[in-house]
């Protein structure tokens, strides 16, 4: 059942009590062993976590505790420079293939959520019943966009689309996942010819990737066709074809022998038939192993096995011709644990980097997830695919500090400061006159800064020029504009000022 978010208010106090006091003394085992600072503050999330549902901390009843939700997180003015330059490059790659945007509720009635995820639907957020609708917060943007195609009686559309989407999941902060975070969804929907808008999802993926400069990366890719021919083929049960597809798509993170043990413990699976699942899985490449899956004629009785090689083997020469053949792996352990994916299918990952976030943008195609909105059950081919942000964010904050490297947080062009005392007025009159042309310009609050302090001020925050005026220059109706970085200095009439700034900041971009 989904997580309530009263669950906690149902807890009794003294059973509360006991795992404060059970998770404190696993907190002081594991300093006193002096243990990875990681696994100590995701304890002490835990204890308080805890401390907060019972409202006391240290003994004090109803002490309000300073912290944000587990799973979450506040962002600074760094964090969040950083965050939107990379939205900003990756909307870019959007606009560039045509996407318009559009935004739906964070929250939907339940029933269009439940039914659509698998077993990830326990992940959803329910809400308490607010004026009658039983309500669920948003877990993916996916389904709110089919659902927006069968209430708007939508037929064709390409859109992005990035907003907050949230899941009850077992928050790892420093991988990047998190209960409440960003998703950022490009999708063309409509009925075309086979290949041709799949092939373009995973070229907006190249893209995006490349333009972030995150460093080496692969796509993997498979067919949902091909896998439940797989399974056919091997005797799995029809009625078990997505619990076992759920459990593949565990491969990327833990060994077949985990895999396996859940095919046959939890999902009842014979060890036999397991095994040949394994084989197939275990398999990756590019078109030669189209070939050679070919080949297999207990594969090849399966009309959807035969289907999904004829796709992949088209989806591959398009990539070939839109030159992102050597980005791409055919590999069928992929199998994306999400019920409404019907066609071919795609996962980024991030090759040799440091952080170990996994999966970077995934996706694929959904044929049947709009139709089930429909009262007619009319179908809009939609394929699709999400780019991991969050996960992007935390490779970059990672990288930028390894580099001792630090964000401007704001985009100051021109700092005017003075050299004199009472020469406020004449900043702000140069102040309207910048601001008025477009350049982006501040000054001090203080009305006699020390000159130093504001020279200061324009190093330590990265602002390319600053502005001096003084009585001397105020007398000959000029300015001094000096390039931050190497103090060099020039005078400027005032009547030239704009030209000459707009020349300065484009010698220095």
């Amino acid at each position: 059942m989904p997580y309530m978010l009263t669950m906690a208010d149902e807890i009794p106090r003294d059973t509360l009590l006991n795992r404060v006091r059970e998770q404190g003394e696993v907190v002081r085992r594991l300093k006193a062993a002096k243990a990875d600072n990681t696994q100590i503050a995701e304890e002490v999330a835990k204890l308080l976590d805890l401390k907060a549902q019972l409202g006391e901390e240290n003994g004090c009843s109803h002490k309000l505790i300073l912290k944000t939700p587990k799973g979450t997180r506040d962002y600074n003015p760094e964090q969040m420079a950083l965050r939107l330059g990379v939205l900003e490059k990756i909307i870019s790659v959007f606009k560039r293939h045509g996407a318009e945007t559009i935004d739906t509720p964070v929250f939907e009635l339940k029933d269009v959520l439940t039914g659509k995820y698998g077993e990830d639907s326990k992940l959803i957020y329910d809400l308490k019943d607010q004026g009658g609708e039983i309500l669920a917060l948003r877990y993916d943007l996916t389904v709110p966009f089919a659902r927006y195609l069968a209430m708007s009686k939508i037929s064709s559309i390409k859109r992005y689309h990035i907003a907050k989407v949230y899941r009850r999941d077992n928050p790892a902060t420093t991988k990047g996942r998190y209960r409440e975070f960003y998703q950022c969804d490009f999708d063309i929907a409509g009925q075309y010819d086979p290949m041709l808008p799949d092939v373009e999802c995973i070229r907006v993926v190249c893209e995006a990737l490349e333009v972030l400069n995150l460093g080496p990366y692969l796509i993997k890719l498979n067919h949902r066709s091909l896998l439940d021919g797989i399974f056919a083929a091997c005797g799995v049960p029809q009625s078990k074809f997505r619990s076992i597809c759920s459990a593949v798509d565990k491969l990327d993170k833990s060994p077949w022998e985990e895999v396996k043990k859940e095919m046959i413990d939890e999902k009842g699976l014979d060890e036999h038939i397991a095994d040949k699942v394994g084989k197939y899985v275990s398999q990756s490449g590019g078109v030669e192993l189209i070939a050679e899956l070919r080949k297999d004629k207990e594969l090849m009785k399966q009309s959807v096995a035969v289907q999904g090689l004829d796709s992949m083997e088209l989806l591959l020469k398009y990539c070939g011709i839109y030159k992102i053949l050597d980005k791409i792996k055919f590999d069928l352990s992929l199998a994306r644990g999400l019920d409404y994916y019907t066609g071919v299918i795609y996962e980024a990952i991030l090759c040799g980097d440091d952080v170990g976030v996994g999966s970077v943008a995934g996706g694929g195609r959904y044929d049947n997830l709009v139709g089930m909105f429909d009262s007619k059950n009319k179908n809009v081919p939609c394929v699709g695919v999400s780019v991991g942000v969050e996960r992007i964010f935390s490779v970059m904050e990672a990288k930028l500090a390894n580099k001792g490297l630090k964000t401007r947080t704001a985009e100051i062009e021109v700092f005017v400061a003075s050299a004199q005392k009472n020469l406020h007025e004449e900043r702000m009159k140069i102040l309207v006159d910048l601001w008025e042309a477009g350049v982006k310009a501040e000054q001090s609050y203080k009305k006699n800064a020390k000159l130093l302090a504001q020279l200061q001020h324009c190093e330590e925050n990265g602002i390319p020029l600053a502005l001096i005026v003084g009585e001397g220059e105020l007398a000959k109706g000029e300015v001094t504009l000096r390039v931050v970085s190497t103090r060099e200095e020039t005078r400027v009439p005032r009547s030239n000022l704009i030209k000459e700034i707009r020349r300065q900041l484009k010698t220095l971009s």
